[in-house]
């Protein structure tokens, strides 16, 4: 197992904090996400004090994981928050996070979600496209109100990672191109109900070179630079997130040497720097922990058939992630290289291939590093209920979503018959 700070053993059983997996699963059954809440607080607290300049704001990217307990923890540390919609921001809002820290990015903003921002009074709009600049302007209008804004620039950059989480090249979807941004500022600088307070951009998520963020913020520093000339009063730079973790055997850049990046860009201009990280606050203080319900042979593989699946987790089906796979309980003996599949009906539906495990029939798997875009992203497919959530502090742990029960899941449905 490779050095985790969310899980330990102790005398050949796995724990997360003072709390036995196996304890956990007893109680509430499985597959079940987990929480270390010591090891949130400890990784947003690292970055704080790492970037321990008040030049500098965390916004915690609540698409990574965006249980209500979690943002309250967050805001309970001063966190900002980064959000793509309109629920989210309901979730911030119940979880006391500070909508005066909360910035909305997102390419699909909706009428009643900018309503409800500009109502919540929400820091700043990330705008990305023109239709949205007038669409914003025209809520912000019938509401009388002024909407702070920034443009999210799209620098076509490639930040070297998966093509399905690179959002900064010129084919991807978000953000404006830098010179129609300087046009769609003047419309800024020009109406009543809009008012520029930034520039912004996000080029992908797990980034393993801080060169794509030099890259990028240098655009941006030129160009808030020259707004400020042309009388625009630019407050932020929002750099995104996209910090990368260890998964396997990556070996992401120090969080200092994000720190010695930025400075030496920004030198000792006033602007405010916004960070979104959300991987790296909360990957590595969850997990998924599934019960293998069958073990198989063929002529060619071991399989071990577990009641976790893609639903649950998707980003090996999506992504081909890889997460490391350990037994919550240890046994003695030769093992055996088995591919680690759920009961869901598509071949993708494998967690983990070729991994050296010892194992009998319903023992407890702990999937590693399962805390950011693990629940967050699980659905009903074969209509499958969602797992619960769990959070541990201390020897304590509390449920902080209950499992999905059948019932939960078709009860909406019963009015059509």
């Amino acid at each position: 197992m490779k050095e985790n700070n969310c899980v330990h053993f102790v005398q050949q059983q796995l724990y997360c904090e003072n709390v036995s997996l196996a304890k956990i699963a007893a109680e509430c059954g499985t597959p079940v996400y987990i929480y270390s809440k010591a090891a949130l607080e400890k990784n947003w607290s690292d970055l704080s004090a790492t970037f321990k300049d008040q030049r500098y704001q965390i916004h915690y990217a609540v698409k990574a994981c965006s249980n209500i307990a979690i943002l309250h923890a967050l805001a309970r540390l001063g966190s900002g928050f980064d959000i793509v919609s309109g629920g989210e921001l309901e979730r911030v809002r119940i979880g006391k996070g500070d909508l005066g820290k909360t910035v909305f990015s997102g390419v699909g903003k909706q009428q009643w979600e900018i309503e409800a921002a500009l109502q919540g009074g929400i820091a700043c709009i990330n705008i990305e496209s023109e239709s949205e600049l007038l669409l914003i302007e025209k809520v912000a209008s019938a509401l009388n109100m002024v909407a702070t804004v920034a443009i999210r620039i799209n620098p076509n950059i490639d930040a070297q990672t998966h093509p399905y989480i690179a959002t900064g090249l010129h084919h991807n979807k978000f953000g404006i191109d830098p010179q129609q941004a300087l046009k769609l500022y003047q419309k800024i600088k020009h109406s009543p109900f809009l008012q520029a307070c930034g520039i912004a951009c996000h080029i992908g998520s797990q980034i393993m070179s801080p060169a794509p963020y030099a890259e990028a913020l240098q655009q941006l520093v030129a160009m808030a630079d020259q707004l400020c000339e042309d009388g625009l009063q630019i407050t932020h730079i929002n750099i995104g997130g996209g910090f990368g973790v260890c998964y396997k055997d990556e070996t992401p850049p120090t969080v200092s040497d994000y720190v010695a990046t930025v400075n030496d860009i920004i030198a000792n201009r006033p602007y405010r720097l916004i960070l979104e990280p959300g991987r790296f606050i909360i990957a590595n203080a969850g997990l998924l922990v599934t019960q293998v319900i069958h073990l198989k042979q063929t002529h060619q593989r071991h399989f071990a058939v577990v009641d976790a699946a893609m639903n649950d987790l998707l980003r090996p089906a999506l992504y081909e992630a890889w997460h490391d796979i350990v037994a919550v309980k240890k046994h003695k003996g030769e093992g055996r290289d088995y591919d680690i599949v759920g009961p869901v009906c598509e071949s993708a539906d494998v967690l983990g291939y070729q991994r050296r495990l010892t194992l009998h029939q319903g023992d407890l798997l702990a999937v590693l590093s399962a805390g950011a875009y693990g629940f967050s992203m699980s659905g009903n497919y074969n209509s499958r209920s969602k797992p619960a959530e769990v959070l541990v502090d201390g020897n304590n742990f509390h449920i902080i979503r209950p499992r999905e029960s059948l019932q939960d899941m078709i009860e909406s449905e019963w009015g059509l018959l």
